[in-house]
């Protein structure tokens, strides 16, 4: 019998949690934004604490905590989400300018500052020291990076987890550390090499579709000083 109860309060909880997502949540959300796509899906109410103006594209996927903060020395700084981006737990972003995030970004627990140590301070920085952060497609971030103002994470780069990043990541690279630096400059051609069949990953890889951190050998993700 209680083992009945336990399955009914776990099918209550969810279901009162869905319709608070879906009847609450993401009406206030949609309209708190400049402009939101289709297909949003949200596990909880994004954290907005500042005069930002958010961009959301299609099949933007907001996997828990979300928040976004700003300075006053822009009148305008906007996050901009575009079309196919997925965002893990505890991301924050405290912007000046515009943080740019284009399609296909996963990340987990991600920081990205865009705002110099004289915001940080109560002062307004100079114009000239803000700077937008463009995260490009198919990037993927790793858990508790930082990521500075005026940096640009290239197509398909990978940044391990806890990296902290002050200057430009070129595309497809792997890059670690504090500060990071790169330990394989090119890991599509790394992980084609290690292919099991070469013919249907250079195939794939023609089509934008291979290779991701998934497609790669474990000693190849984690001991990447190696090769």
């Amino acid at each position: 019998m209680f083992r009945g109860f336990y399955h009914l309060h776990f099918f209550i909880r969810t279901l009162l949690y869905r319709a608070v997502r879906f009847l609450y949540w993401e009406p206030i959300f949609r309209g708190r934004c400049q402009s939101v796509g289709k297909n949003l899906d949200m596990i909880l109410l994004p954290d907005i604490a500042s005069h930002v103006q958010i961009f959301v594209g299609n099949n933007v996927h907001l996997n828990g905590f979300f928040g976004v903060g700003s300075g006053r020395a822009n009148e305008s700084p906007r996050p901009v989400i575009q079309d196919n981006v997925h965002i893990g737990r505890e991301a924050t972003f405290a912007i000046n300018k515009e943080i740019v995030i284009q399609s296909m970004l996963f990340r987990r627990h991600r920081f990205a500052p865009d705002r110099s140590r004289v915001a940080r301070s109560r002062h307004s920085p100079a114009p000239e020291t803000i700077k937008p952060i463009r995260i490009c497609r198919n990037a993927w971030i790793g858990h508790g990076v930082h990521i500075f103002k005026g940096v640009a994470v290239g197509e398909g780069a990978v940044v391990a987890a806890g990296s902290v990043i002050f200057s430009d990541v070129q595309p497809f690279s792997l890059v670690a550390g504090n500060p990071a630096r790169v330990f394989v400059k090119n890991v599509r051609e790394s992980a084609l090499r290690s292919c099991p069949r070469p013919a249907l990953c250079s195939f794939a890889a023609q089509w934008g579709r291979f290779p991701t951190v998934g497609d790669l050998p474990y000693q190849f993700v984690m001991e990447p000083s190696g090769r």
